[in-house]
């Protein structure tokens, strides 16, 4: 269950038996599926759906590495992240030759995360292409993005080790990724839009499953928060990503 502080001398997380408006308890992550190979010319790919956010996650793989980094004998990996036009209820306009600033901080995310449990000396001079279109977007697309895309990088590291193209799995760790929020003292898991959008505190977390941080990108929305809120919502996100983590593997072992 997630930590309830009560050290802190100014106010602290409280979490409620009480159902939120989708019917969850405060602690309770989305309905998670995921839909494995929806693209047959992919490496790999899925589809990852979190309550009514749908992310189709692919991998790619081509020779050779940014030019900073060549002659390293190191590999690389990076993503593009795009909202498809009928993802939301006003239609997105395509982002092509611009990007916006969230979408280019969404992306490095989503790199970031997938690099740090990647050891890039196991991969040679190849670089990963990762790509995270939003189906639907109900909040924590960036989180979904990031939980489907490790799925979608073990299966492509798995067919190359089955091909001969890799002798060693690159791939050294698993992560995961969720948001939090705190509403009125409340502290809520895995946020849809309606709770995104008026929370006091917002957080997405990104964590190994060694319980270490990777990431965490935090924003007092409403109003400031404190030490000890942050803490119990750290909690809170860890409980959910242990969650998550399983049901990665969960996938995994049922697929074919």
């Amino acid at each position: 269950m997630p930590h309830t502080s009560n050290s802190s001398p100014l106010r602290s997380v409280t979490y409620l038996n009480s159902v939120r408006i989708d019917g969850r308890s405060c602690d309770e992550l989305r309905p998670f599926d995921i839909q494995l190979d929806p693209m047959g010319f992919a490496l790999s790919s899925l589809i990852i759906k979190i309550g009514q956010t749908s992310v189709l996650c692919s991998v790619s793989i081509k020779d050779g590495v940014p030019n900073w980094r060549a002659g390293e004998g190191k590999g690389w990996l990076s993503s593009e992240y795009r909202l498809l036009p009928a993802s939301t209820p006003n239609r997105q306009k395509r982002e092509l030759l611009k990007l916006s600033g969230r979408t280019q901080e969404i992306q490095r995310l989503i790199s970031r995360s997938l690099r740090a449990v990647l050891d890039m000396s196991l991969l040679g001079e190849k670089t990963f292409l990762i790509d995270c279109d939003v189906i639907q977007a109900d909040a924590g697309t960036r989180t979904a993005a990031i939980t489907g895309s490790w799925v979608a990088l073990y299966l492509a590291c798995s067919r190359l080790l089955v091909r001969g193209e890799l002798s060693v799995n690159p791939l050294i760790g698993q992560v995961a990724a969720v948001s939090v929020g705190l509403k009125k003292g409340v502290g809520l898991l895995d946020l849809n839009y309606l709770e995104d959008s008026t929370v006091d505190v917002d957080l997405n977390v990104v964590m190994d499953s060694c319980g270490s941080l990777l990431e965490i990108q935090g924003t007092a929305e409403g109003k400031s928060f404190t030490r000890e809120e942050l803490s119990a919502l750290l909690d809170t996100a860890q409980v959910g990503i242990k969650d998550l983590l399983e049901a990665q593997l969960l996938a995994l072992e049922n697929q074919g």
